[in-house]
């Protein structure tokens, strides 16, 4: 039997931190010629996931431009899709959670008649509006996909409640495994100001807000509540890497700057950010990444935002809801810096996305599939 070919689809710095440990999987294994395509919807961002990684794709798109739109996004990933496709003939393609790459690549995929694999599969809010757009991305690509590759076991019955039962494999969730890669004891930030913080003595908080849903109004109460929360807490320095987006950018300036303990930095490589985070007090983000990374680490998380499609770290404990308002925001994060107990409850608490086998199970679960191992992977048990 020939090898089976599968190519990996990303595009944005989330997803290629998620994907690219499962690409050089995939690589790894004599049965599976590993194609790898990005569309470079983050093109920056992104090249520094795929350096870090040592990872080099077979296709690039680069389809960023200024002020790109959604629609901009969709239309010319779905049209480079297809001479990749007609060229590659990948007898699979993997897509990654919920991005206009992904809706664009699983539906690229779809008219070639190629089947799709949905990692990170069956997340939810159930609010078509927020997240915007990837709520609805996800569940269109879920209902594209042949294979779903859940992180966590809520994850696979909100497939089960849309009749998704066929091809759904628990696998826990992929950044994990990255984690295993890019944090080290002795790590040298690039950027120095991250060298020079004092970690022991200070509550240093990572800080993330780009959501295209917390648009005005909301960053602003988000902002205003960062600001408080620097003022009334001495031993509390913020450092903030501020997405490249100019109506982040704006707002982070317009509320943020001038504060001593707080930094305004660019946006770091993956491996310094796991760093980072490795040795922060707190994380306060509307990042979904980060809500899955950081209990991996011990660190609470307070989100950012009014739902979330990872309820079972709220769950757990290692993450709470802090919503958009400015009051609510300033009294968790308050209650975190001030109260050891709430703070150890958040931290100790268990992490329930993975055991950084998930790549593994991924793979294995794709031989199974094409017939080149007789057993189904053991599935990921939280």
């Amino acid at each position: 039997m020939s090898n089976i070919r599968v190519m990996t689809i990303f595009g944005t710095r989330p997803e290629a931190i998620k994907m690219a440990p499962l690409a050089l999987e995939l690589a790894s294994r004599p049965g599976i010629d590993a194609l790898c395509c990005v569309t470079a919807q983050h093109r920056q961002m992104l090249d520094s996931v795929l350096d870090i990684f040592k990872l080099k794709p077979n296709y690039d798109l680069n389809i960023m431009e200024p002020r790109q739109t959604l629609s901009t996004i969709t239309s010319k990933c779905l049209l480079g899709m297809e001479g990749v496709l007609e060229q590659a003939k990948p007898d699979l393609v993997l897509v990654h959670g919920d991005t206009s790459t992904t809706f664009a690549g699983a539906l690229a995929a779809f008219y070639h008649q190629i089947p799709v694999g949905h990692v990170e599969a069956g997340l939810r809010t159930y609010d078509k509006w927020s997240p915007f757009p990837e709520e609805m991305n996800r569940k269109m690509v879920g209902a594209i996909a042949d294979l779903h590759f859940c992180p966590t076991p809520a994850n696979r019955d909100n497939l089960a409640r849309e009749n998704i039962t066929k091809g759904v494999f628990l696998t826990g969730n992929t950044v994990i495994d990255a984690l295993q890669t890019t944090v080290v004891k002795d790590f040298t930030f690039a950027e120095d100001v991250l060298n020079s913080l004092d970690y022991v003595s200070k509550k240093i908080i990572l800080v993330t807000c780009h959501r295209r849903e917390n648009y005005g109004q909301p960053m602003a109460n988000i902002m205003t509540a960062l600001r408080r929360v620097a003022d009334a807490f001495p031993e509390a320095e913020l450092v903030y890497p501020v997405h490249l987006s100019p109506v982040v950018q704006e707002a982070a300036h317009k509320y943020l700057d001038g504060h001593p303990r707080i930094h305004l930095i660019a946006p770091l490589a993956v491996d310094e950010m796991h760093n980072l985070m490795a040795r922060c007090h707190l994380v306060m983000t509307d990042s979904g990444g980060l809500q899955e990374e950081a209990p991996a680490l011990g660190k609470p998380v307070l989100v950012l935002r009014r739902e979330t499609e990872r309820p079972e770290a709220v769950a757990a404990g290692t993450v709470k809801l802090a919503g958009v308002e400015e009051e609510d925001i300033f009294r968790l994060a308050s209650e975190l810096l001030s109260s050891q107990a709430a703070y150890d409850k958040m931290a100790h608490a268990a992490n329930p996305y993975g055991d950084g086998h998930a790549c593994r199970r991924i793979a294995d679960a794709i031989e199974w599939h094409f017939g080149l191992r007789s057993q189904a992977p053991e599935p990921f048990l939280p």
